[in-house]
């Protein structure tokens, strides 16, 4: 299957398709998943029915690809807290690209929400300790 990419908002869908993920289990098998991508976080389905796994973008460190052969380029989502979830897909589909530009655009907007935030505290704190000063005469 392959991926899609659409325009969005912040809420819709910005790539669809499958990803392959490995397991944590003994033998490390590679589960093929269906896949959401939006804006601020990675939906992992793995059947036609019940809750999708979801990796939300506040969660995630970085995207670190890890290899490329001829058929699957291999990449790590690497989480706050250091844990390492693997993914691969098909060349073709640049999976890995589309979560990381994801990834950094949700960065930017978060880093930029809390400048702002910032900046409107500090000139909020500043006008309520300036002193009022009253003329004399």
């Amino acid at each position: 299957m392959a991926s899609k990419t659409v325009k969005t908002s912040s809420d819709e869908i910005l790539c669809e398709g499958e990803l392959e993920k490995r397991s944590h289990s003994l033998f490390q098998v590679w589960k093929k998943k269906r896949c959401v991508l939006t804006a601020d976080r990675l939906r992992l389905f793995s059947g036609k029915t019940g809750p999708a796994k979801e990796l939300f973008f506040h969660s995630i460190l970085k995207v670190d690809c890890v290899e490329h052969t001829s058929k699957y380029v291999y990449f790590t989502i690497v989480t706050n807290y250091y844990k390492e979830i693997d993914f691969r897909c098909t060349g073709k589909s640049c999976w890995n690209a589309a979560i990381t530009m994801a990834l950094i655009d949700f960065q930017n907007r978060r880093a930029l929400e809390d400048f702002r935030r910032y900046r409107y505290q500090r000139s909020a704190s500043e006008t309520q300790s300036e002193p009022e000063t009253h003329g004399t005469s």
